[in-house]
């Protein structure tokens, strides 16, 4: 977690106030501890993604994938957040607007299915829309990241592409996915995915 993020949560609905670690199923009282049990929860939960993956329709399959990951460790896993939150002074999509931004990226992804699976430019564009907007969108208090990228692999592989934004190997891939939603920038995102998958399939043949 970044200390560049700003949280409105004066009510304390996320936080312990005494400790200030976010309230979880383990009881667990030290942010450290916190995020390396979460870490490996999320892991074990990720791997079984792979084995028996969600099928994504529309927004709702993101927050299976988050309840999925987070099950093990907040109650609120694959619940929206009811707060608002900040990076650097830029706020992440309104809680009040959230029925709008739905609407929106389930468009996004039905026109993401209508494209044919050898338009790999078109799906490279279209899975970079889907990403800024649901980067930009930051559905839940904690694990948005982890959650998007799973569901944009998930998103691919219904095409039957690979698509790995956090590869354990290559921590350039990772940093250019950071700098493109950072910066919004679709057509970073775009040119990345476009590599990710062609390069997936080259490792193939």
């Amino acid at each position: 977690m970044s200390n560049d993020y700003k949280y409105i949560d004066s009510d304390y609905i996320y936080k312990d106030p005494k400790t200030g670690v976010l309230r979880n199923l383990v009881d667990i009282t030290e942010e450290d501890v916190l995020q390396f049990v979460e870490s490996g929860a999320v892991t074990k939960r990720a791997k079984e993604l792979y084995e028996n993956p969600i099928k994504i329709n529309n927004t709702a399959s993101l927050f299976a994938v988050h309840k999925h990951l987070f099950q093990d460790i907040y109650a609120w896993a694959g619940k929206g957040r009811s707060i608002e939150i900040n990076k650097d002074g830029k706020q992440f999509f309104p809680t009040s607007h959230f029925e709008n931004a739905f609407k929106y990226i389930d468009s996004l992804i039905s026109e993401y299915k209508k494209i044919r699976a050898v338009n790999k430019k078109e799906l490279a564009y279209k899975l970079a829309e889907i990403l800024d907007n649901v980067n930009y969108l930051h559905p839940f208090r904690e694990g948005n990241g982890r959650a998007q990228r799973e569901f944009m692999r998930l998103l691919a592989l219904e095409k039957g592409l690979n698509l790995n934004l956090n590869p354990p190997d290559n921590a350039d891939v990772y940093e250019q996915y950071m700098q493109g939603t950072i910066n919004s920038d679709v057509n970073q995102l775009t040119k990345l995915i476009l590599e990710l998958i062609e390069s997936e399939k080259n490792n193939e043949a």
